[in-house]
């Protein structure tokens, strides 16, 4: 027997898409649409549509979607420890699955800082959410703060101990983002 006709078989066999172990960000928009009461575009809907470009390990359960928080709604796997934010557009109200929140103004992916500067809201030690993103998306990551910061001071944080710090802007109590 012959390797070539062997080939040809498998060749002939239906291959699950080269996602298989990826998240499917079709069915994960669908889900937070539905959950938000509101479309892509459509006041307190997402504001784009998510960001094909993302690779996210298939979640072994069901993907939890936290209730809109400062222009953002959450999408989260805690078994595989993956989050993403995906901003709204303003106005509007959450679907009541949402709890009935209205949607603060301002729709962005990075939240506006709200402390006046000069109050320490982060204290080294803490753990805090480091955030990065762009207009479509943001991705966030827990670090921990190495020094004190009050809003819009940038600190060192440290996600790992094995690799440098990170310079970070400190947004709000327990978050900060890349500058």
């Amino acid at each position: 027997m012959t390797l070539k006709p062997l080939l040809l078989v498998f060749a002939a066999l239906p291959v699950p898409a080269a996602a298989a172990g990826l998240q499917n960000l079709d069915a994960l928009e669908r889900r937070l649409v539905i959950a938000l009461g509101a479309d892509i575009g459509q006041p307190g809907g997402p504001t784009v549509p998510l960001d094909r470009r993302l690779k996210l390990a298939a979640c072994p359960s069901e993907v939890v979607i936290d209730p809109p928080m400062q222009g953002a709604a959450t999408l989260r796997c805690a078994e595989i420890g993956w989050r993403i934010r995906v901003p709204l557009s303003r106005g509007g109200t959450a679907a009541p699955a949402m709890a009935g929140r209205v949607l603060p103004a301002g729709g962005n992916a990075m939240p506006a800082i709200r402390q006046t500067r000069g109050e320490t809201v982060i204290r080294r030690g803490d753990p805090v959410d480091l955030v990065a993103g762009s207009g479509g998306f943001s991705v966030s990551t827990q670090v921990i703060a190495e020094q004190d910061g009050a809003a819009g001071d940038r600190i060192r944080v440290r996600g790992d101990r094995a690799k440098p710090p990170i310079l970070a802007e400190v947004v709000t109590q327990g978050m900060v983002r890349l500058p």
